[in-house]
């Protein structure tokens, strides 16, 4: 079978990875890819976002299957394209895509149908936002509506920067589009969890716990990014815990969504903070976490691929999903400067002395003639599994000690006195 990958990060690299090593895999491509994902994949110069352009070079290739992990592009319906062309496709339809894309719509399903959430206010006028955030105590967490590349959300420690938050968004054109109105939410407490889980439509089956760690740098500081490192299972997330979000949280979502006409058939990312009060949703992603899916594909095993199609036909109860043993870490190498303005072009030297216990994921690099070059913002997810937690995040480490770059950036405390 020929399967075509969209995306070009980090994430995309595992499932490429994972992909690569299913015996029905015969044809591998990724559009557009990485200097890392070309060594799994074929790399084709097509963006992410050019709907038309995949749809194209799907027919024009003979391509069977297509998994697209990006938001942007499940946000402006490429899987839609894709099966009107006749081409089978994994993740949700633009219409339940709209899960992530707008905030507002899954704050208002949640309060629709009982989910568990932080309490939260909609603005589309900005005096408006600045009256109801003068009259809140802080912290107070302001989120752009729209797609913001996992950036569109301040977790303000005081007022001022709540209402700085809001006049950025919603009168600096900040986010653009995206932050033309925003969610005014409590700040709620407790350690956060992340379950990606696979949905059909009809069922849902949680993969492994994750925790994320989203500020810049060590200590939980600085700006929210993308995602600095990830590790999975999390110890946070008990079996009662699973077995209460499942009931609470995660079959009501799916229901929601089919009783809104929006079945969701892909990957449901549920961002979870457990509260005194029980878990509640942060935040929902229709897609594949970055980087959680690096650790957690490392976990798999299972043929992914088997899991893709049986999502893809509704018949996903029928699946037994099997995991590893152990516990698995990723520590994201970024660029200095990042998630504000950095330097690309820098080489990347070190990556041939990486044990080959340790993989490496390529998240923003490019090849020329042999060498890896920084291109992007997160550069590299060095990824280790390990027979317990500790073992795994020192193998990671082990990793990343290998690696250099011009003003490469890491924290230093993935997975480190964060579990409470």
């Amino acid at each position: 079978m020929k399967v075509l990958v969209i995306g070009s990060g980090g994430r995309e690299h595992a499932i490429c990875t994972a992909l690569a090593v299913s015996a029905r895999v015969t044809g591998l491509y990724c559009a557009p890819g990485n200097g890392g994902i070309a060594l799994v994949a074929n790399c084709v110069p097509v963006a992410a976002t050019d709907v038309s352009g995949v749809v194209d070079f799907a027919k024009n290739n003979a391509i069977d299957y297509v998994v697209v992990a990006p938001d942007d592009p499940l946000a402006l319906g490429m899987v839609d394209a894709l099966e009107e062309a006749g081409i089978r496709a994994f993740g949700p339809r633009k219409s339940a895509a709209i899960i992530e894309s707008s905030k507002i719509f899954s704050k208002d399903l949640m309060k629709k149908y009982g989910i568990p959430t932080a309490k939260y206010a909609v603005f589309t006028d900005l005096g408006a936002a600045e009256d109801y955030i003068a009259s809140q105590k802080a912290p107070i967490v302001v989120k752009a509506d729209g797609l913001a590349l996992g950036k569109g959300v301040v977790v303000a420690q005081s007022t001022e920067e709540a209402l700085r938050a809001a006049r950025e968004m919603m009168g600096g054109g900040k986010f653009g589009a995206a932050g033309a109105r925003i969610v005014v939410e409590e700040c709620m407490t407790g350690p956060e969890v992340t379950v990606l889980a696979f949905a059909d439509g009809k069922i849902v089956v949680p993969m492994l716990s994750s925790q994320d760690h989203k500020r810049a740098f060590d200590g939980d500081n600085g700006p929210n990014t993308g995602g600095m490192g990830a590790f999975c299972p999390s110890p946070n997330y008990t079996a009662a815990l699973a077995v209460r979000c499942e009931r609470e949280i995660f079959r009501p979502t799916l229901e929601a969504m089919s009783a809104e006409g929006r079945p969701f058939s892909g990957v449901l990312y549920f961002g979870l903070m457990l509260t005194p009060d029980g878990p509640r949703v942060i935040e929902y992603n229709a897609r594949f976490g970055d980087p959680e899916t690096q650790p957690i594909l490392s976990m798999l095993d299972t043929d992914i691929l088997d899991i893709f199609e049986a999502v893809t036909d509704g018949r996903l109860g029928e699946l037994e999903i099997k995991w590893k043993s152990g516990a698995a870490c990723c520590v994201v190498m970024a660029s200095g400067g990042y998630p504000e303005r950095y330097g690309k072009g820098f080489e990347i030297s070190g990556l041939d002395n990486v044990p080959e216990d340790i993989t490496v994921f390529h998240a923003g690099t490019k090849a020329e003639n042999g060498k890896y070059y920084t291109n992007g913002g997160r550069v590299l997810g060095v990824t280790a599994h390990g027979a317990d937690l500790p073992s795994a995040i020192a193998r990671a480490y082990a990793g990343v000690a290998q690696i250099s770059f011009e003003n490469a950036h890491f924290r230093t405390d993935i997975g480190k006195g964060l579990v409470k």
